[in-house]
């Protein structure tokens, strides 16, 4: 463990120093990190991202496209030959087809790079000519987040903490019997172990469905090339006497070869070059689901930034330590679920659920910025008459249906601890009201040459994540 840490420690200065150097003699880049709870719209966000960065009439609140500055965008291949490309084309195709349609989510990592032809601003702005900046945009699976905070754990640790969560949960009581009727310190048996890894999996996909986020590991519910290999073979149980070659030291030994082999050199080839990160939360979803939801999300928010570097990415700070995200912007998505009356109300939502990992990262150096978007809009607004007043809704068209509806979720508080004193005290639900969700299909898109998709907000996001760099 000590010689990976110091392997890892040597990596980064020696990525500090090549990132260093393209900067200062080449293309300036900057790598932007998108990442995602369950259900959040990654895949929207960066496909409606590039495609207003490369038709950007709807984008006035990005300055350096708004003032004209931007001479061209255009893709290129990303620089890293063994990552797959995020394919935009065929997500794109899908958001605009006839019907439209929501595109797939995507289950590994991903890279796309967009280069833009910026003019200078500024005294010298008649002197210099335009000059090209990189834009990496990497992709990062939403169920391979939380592993971030296992590697701080041990296996008792994990386990422990697992079961203790299960325990309140319907959804694991087939494992927590399990669990609790196998004899960790019986001789290991592979096709014992196999049965619990299997139904451990059944509880997190089960978990997932149900809107809790502590789903770890992530590569049980998106194994890749890696289903059924021993790496991914264990499971949570009590604590107790480990002999040698027991099934419980086996399961012990399999959690830190994961946390070896798995999460660290994903987040080591990946995460340490992130200098600017987006991390999307369904806040809305989460509200729906109830105080439990929301409580579990904010912790789990919470554990995704303790595994990045925030601060500022000083020249000899990148030289040495590795690039740190300077720049990080924590964003409810599908805010056009709700009339815009109450978009200030949200953004203040994910302010508060966001506070403590926003306060460590800025005490880090970083900056931090909270807001309520919708990458692609999907509905209109409307004002019905409700018991003989005005109620402010959104229409659109229903996903499971395709039926026009008007839709009322519900008015969220003007003061934010109402939502999160309920989900902290652990409440079973909402005192005063019931907040409800409804999935709608993407909208019909005619879009005028220049124009991007239609969206809430993209540009503020944009100006805030890259803007200072154009």
């Amino acid at each position: 463990m000590v010689l990976t840490t110091i392997a890892d420690s040597v990596l980064d200065v020696a990525q500090g120093i090549y990132d260093t150097g393209s900067d200062l003699v080449g293309t300036p880049t900057i790598r932007l990190g998108v990442t995602g709870l369950a259900r959040s719209g990654k895949t929207v966000f960066i496909t409606s991202l590039v495609a207003n960065l490369l038709d950007r009439g709807r984008m006035p609140h990005l300055l350096a496209a708004s003032e004209g500055r931007i001479a061209a965008a255009y893709l290129q291949t990303q620089p890293d030959d063994t990552v797959p490309r995020f394919d935009f084309e065929t997500h794109m195709g899908a958001l605009t087809g006839t019907p439209p349609r929501w595109p797939e989510s995507t289950r590994a990592v991903s890279e796309l790079r967009v280069s833009l032809r910026v003019k200078p601003n500024g005294l010298l702005a008649g002197l210099q000519g335009p000059r090209t900046i990189h834009l990496d945009i990497i992709d990062y699976p939403g169920e391979w987040l939380l592993d971030l905070g296992l590697m701080d754990q041990t296996y008792e640790e994990w386990s422990a903490a697992t079961l203790k969560r299960l325990e309140t949960r319907t959804v694991g009581a087939a494992y927590l019997a399990l669990a609790t009727d196998t004899d960790g310190a019986a001789r290991l048996d592979e096709v014992q172990a196999k049965t619990l890894s299997q139904t451990f999996t059944d509880y997190l996909n089960a978990a997932r469905g149900a809107g809790f986020y502590d789903c770890t590991p992530g590569r049980f519910l998106l194994p890749g090339d890696l289903a059924g290999s021993p790496v991914l073979t264990f499971a949570p149980l009590p604590v107790g006497d480990d002999p040698r070659r027991s099934l419980r030291r086996e399961m012990a030994r399999r959690f830190e070869a994961y946390k070896a082999q798995v999460v660290r050199p994903f987040f080591r080839d990946h995460f340490s070059r992130i200098d600017r990160q987006v991390v999307l939360v369904d806040a809305l979803g989460a509200i729906h689901n109830g105080p439990a939801a929301v409580e579990d999300m904010r912790g789990a928010m919470t554990d995704i930034l303790g595994a990045f570097k925030p601060g500022r990415n000083a020249f000899l700070t990148k030289l040495f330590r590795g690039k740190r995200v300077e720049k990080i912007l924590f964003a409810a998505t599908k805010a056009d679920h709700l009339h815009h009356a109450q978009h200030g109300r949200l953004t203040a939502i994910m302010a508060a659920l966001t506070r403590e990992a926003r306060d460590r990262a800025r005490f880090a150096g970083a900056e931090t910025e909270a807001l309520a978007l919708a990458s692609l809009r999907a509905t209109t607004e409307d004002t019905m008459t409700h018991a003989g007043a005005p109620l402010d809704v959104v229409r659109g068209t229903l996903l499971d249906t395709g039926k026009q509806a008007a839709f009322y979720p519900g008015a969220l508080p003007d003061d934010p601890a109402h939502i999160l004193s309920a989900a902290k005290g652990g409440a079973d639900k909402w005192l005063d009201e019931d907040y409800q969700v409804m999935r709608f299909a993407p909208a019909p898109l005619t879009l005028r040459p220049g124009d991007g998709p239609p969206h809430m907000r993209m540009d503020r996001a944009a100006q805030f994540l890259i803007g200072d760099k154009l």
